[in-house]
């Protein structure tokens, strides 16, 4: 027996293997982040395909620091920055290389970086990478964060405070008082937007609109576009004088072909739509959440509503016998999580009838 099949009995006999599915077209997905149920739209997609035929090439064929930059993504960053009111912005592969080139390229010598202690995998990784150092903080906890900024035994070159606008697995949206405290030690605040943008804030941009915050020059926004934007990819907003760093120190930027056109197109033509749609859009959140909170006493922030379950066998069986009743939800297990939890996403495409049977079901 080698080496890997003996760790892979290990993850087994835990309840944690994990493999890829692919389940029945027919299931209703509770399960996925197409929060909006953009994903389904074939109008949508039609408008894509329609506006990509003008172009003389498909692909973006290289690097965006060579010639694979256009104007299908020039419009979408420029688009991003003016609904956000950031000064400058850039596409990104994926939201995992986005946050791969910001904390990798951001933190330089003599630099302190403070993260979150649930921020994403991909930023966790991105801390290995980096030149200076870096000081993990309590969950959401401000406090812990102020006492670790005043426990320095020396006064850094730049600190950056890293946190995302709404939690993936927990759904929780991070305090206001972050932008506070990066305000009052002069810190760059990074907040990765992938679970916020298009799903909380007055116009459904996501953490710095829920909060009201007019972004300044300290503050950085990483959004991803496989979630509610129904696409893939990633951007980056920020000041001319960050985005210009990435474009010529960030490896995850430089060194790879720029993001595909056609999804970068996709979500433009469906951010549009969002924007256009955001009233019908909010009312539809609050009535999911609200159902949410009526049968199972969730107050959902957002669209992920966690169920800790506690134990791999048996968020595995719920899931099966939710399968068996037509729905798909997902069984979050070690080490995404610390304890196993039913993740239910609440998107907009369930029909009202559906979701009060899965809720319903999983208070029983």
């Amino acid at each position: 027996m080698n080496y890997y099949e003996k760790e892979l009995n290990i993850i087994e006999k835990s309840n944690r293997l994990r493999q890829r599915k692919i389940f029945d077209k027919n299931l209703i997905d509770l399960a996925s982040n197409d929060y909006l149920g953009l994903s389904v739209k074939k109008n949508l997609l039609k408008k894509t395909y329609k506006r990509l035929k003008k172009e003389k090439s498909f692909s973006p064929k290289s690097s965006m620091l060579v010639n694979g930059y256009s104007k299908i993504h020039q419009k979408f960053e420029m688009k991003l920055c003016k609904l956000n009111k950031f000064e400058s912005g850039i596409t990104v592969g994926s939201g995992f290389l986005a946050n791969i080139a910001l904390i990798e390229s951001l933190i330089r010598t003599k630099d302190v970086l403070f993260i979150d202690e649930e921020y994403h995998a991909s930023g966790m990784l991105a801390t290995k990478l980096v030149q200076g150092e870096v000081v993990v903080f309590k969950h959401n906890d401000t406090e812990d964060l102020k006492n670790k900024l005043d426990s320095l035994s020396y006064t850094p070159n730049r600190i950056i405070i890293a946190i995302e606008g709404v939690y993936s697995m927990a759904g929780d949206v991070a305090p206001k008082e972050f932008n506070d405290i990066a305000t009052t030690y002069n810190a760059i605040l990074l907040v990765d937007e992938a679970h916020s943008s298009g799903v909380i804030g007055k116009n459904l941009l996501g953490w710095f609109d829920y909060h009201d915050i007019q972004p300044q020059a300290n503050h950085i926004k990483m959004g991803t576009l496989g979630k509610a934007y129904g696409s893939y990819g990633a951007y980056i907003l920020s000041s001319h004088n960050i985005i210009s760093f990435l474009e010529n120190r960030a490896k995850s930027i430089i060194y790879t072909t720029a993001p595909s056109l056609f999804d970068i197109a996709l979500a433009y033509t469906n951010l549009k739509y969002l924007q256009k749609h955001k009233k019908k859009i909010k009312q539809k959140i609050q009535r999911n959440q609200k159902i949410v909170k009526k049968y199972l006493d969730i107050d959902a922030k957002s669209l992920i509503v966690p169920i800790e379950i506690g134990d791999n066998k048996k968020v595995i069986d719920i899931q099966k016998k939710l399968i068996e009743k037509g729905y798909l939800v997902g069984a979050i297990r070690q080490p995404t999580v610390k304890k196993a939890i039913i993740r239910m996403i609440i998107k907009l495409d369930i029909k009202k009838k559906d979701l009060k049977e899965v809720v319903r079901y999983l208070k029983n």
